[in-house]
């Protein structure tokens, strides 16, 4: 078998066969195909697609590549969450300990940010001590013992997909939905799940700008989980301003504590109350939804998914405290009102130039080697469709460097736009596909 012939096949609109997927992925993951080769079959498939078959035979090749981790030592199903990313979203740190206060067994692998915030372990490590560089026993005895665990992606997981998401990346093929959708579905069947749930977001500030394009990837990614066995929901949600109200670490970690005592933002409460709802049915703990989403709310009202939280937290060597006392999370220097010049209605937001802000403030990565402040960052007090007159506080920004919160709050105003009229409301859930 030669690279050169997988190449003029795929250009001339062939379909390659499961065998020729494998041997081109293990060739190249043992740097035996060179990068411009698998460059020029990177565009050719970014031109002439991928069929279904292709698709699954890609992602679990990309699956195969490193080490799969092996979840059979965990009683009961275990589910897994992810999201799309997008600005403010904080639903993990919340999710997770509801979902496992239900009796769900939550075994999730997450990684760091690249971009406006930091990914859910820079988030969790707003508490002080708190490690994900766990070992997978370490993983597998928590998840028997409290019903949850998050562990860095110590493993060498899927890194075929580190290798071709770093060579697409600088060649232009990365908006390809067959290149997608295995991407991330490969690192999410190596990591073991029997139930996964999907949050694909949709906006502007979400990867998928339009739409339709967020609802062809959801079907992709449920039909490639499917096809291998595995029980598959996704959820396409409005990613078009912040969700919640808190952008950037310890303030996102603050209001996912918040909403476990019942006091959350509603949009980030309503997300978390739907993706719960099919992770807790997903994990055969009720019969129904109507079931799943009362367990839900009632874990919320009696305490016992903010207790969940500090018990996950303290596991894994956290400060439990910072769960019942916030003040303990990290803090900003300086909290200044960003103030509006006028009188309307907040009609668009701008959402990925405020995930630029809390970058900006120092909240997220620029590049691998950055160093993340975990205190800066915004909270919202006005979103779409709020009323605001002249000098009032659109937002908080947090900041430890003056210059930084002067840039950030210009960008911040220019994001916002303000009319004489309200705008049409937006549903946050766009649908859900099983």
């Amino acid at each position: 078998m030669r690279m050169y012939d997988l190449i003029m096949k795929k250009r001339g609109g062939g379909a390659l066969s499961a065998e020729e997927i494998d041997y081109m992925i293990s060739e190249y993951t043992q740097n035996r195909i060179p990068d411009y080769q698998m460059s020029a079959m990177m565009m050719a498939v970014y031109f002439r697609g991928m069929n279904e078959e292709e698709t699954a035979a890609l992602t679990m090749a990309m699956a195969r590549s490193g080490d799969m981790l092996d979840l059979s030592a965990v009683d009961g199903i275990k589910v897994d969450k992810h999201s799309t990313g997008g600005v403010g979203d904080k639903t993990s740190i919340a999710l997770a300990p509801m979902a496992a206060a239900c009796g769900v067994k939550i075994a999730k692998m997450s990684g760091r940010g690249l971009g406006h915030t930091g990914g859910t372990i820079d988030k969790l490590e707003s508490f002080k001590g708190f490690t994900t560089g766990i070992t997978a026993e370490h993983f597998i005895s928590q998840v028997n013992n409290i019903g949850i665990s998050i562990m860095g992606q110590t493993l060498d997981i899927a890194p075929a997909d580190k290798k071709l998401y770093a060579l697409r990346d600088v060649t232009a093929t990365v908006d390809n939905m067959s290149l997608i959708a295995s991407s991330i579905m490969s690192k999410k069947l190596a990591s073991g799940a029997d139930a996964i749930v999907l949050d694909v977001k949709t906006g502007s500030g979400a990867f998928m700008k339009k739409e339709e394009d967020a609802f062809a990837l959801a079907r992709e990614m449920t039909a490639l989980g499917k096809s291998v066995g595995k029980n598959m929901t996704a959820i396409v949600s409005d990613m078009d301003q912040p969700l919640g109200l808190a952008v950037g670490n310890a303030l996102e970690v603050k209001e996912a504590i918040e909403t476990l005592q019942g006091r959350g933002p509603a949009d980030f409460t309503k997300l978390c109350i739907t993706l719960g709802t099919y992770m807790v049915m997903a994990g055969g703990k009720a019969g129904s939804m109507e079931e799943a989403e009362s367990m839900l709310r009632e874990v919320i009202e009696n305490g016992k998914a903010l207790n969940k939280l500090a018990e996950f937290v303290e596991a894994q060597g956290g400060d439990k405290r910072a769960v019942y006392d916030t003040s303990l999370l990290p803090q900003a220097t300086i909290v200044e009102e960003i103030i509006s010049e006028k009188e309307g209605y907040v009609n668009h937001i701008s959402c990925d130039e405020i995930g630029i802000c809390s970058l900006i403030l120092g909240g997220g990565r620029e590049t691998k080697e950055s160093e993340i402040d975990l205190s800066v960052g915004l909270v919202l007090h006005k979103k779409v469709g709020d009323h605001v007159k002249a000098g009032e506080s659109l937002a908080a920004i947090h900041a430890n460097d003056r210059a930084k919160l002067e840039a950030a709050r210009e960008r911040f105003l220019a994001a916002y736009t303000i009319s004489d009229t309200a705008p049409a409301p937006s549903e946050l859930i766009k649908g859900i596909l099983r």
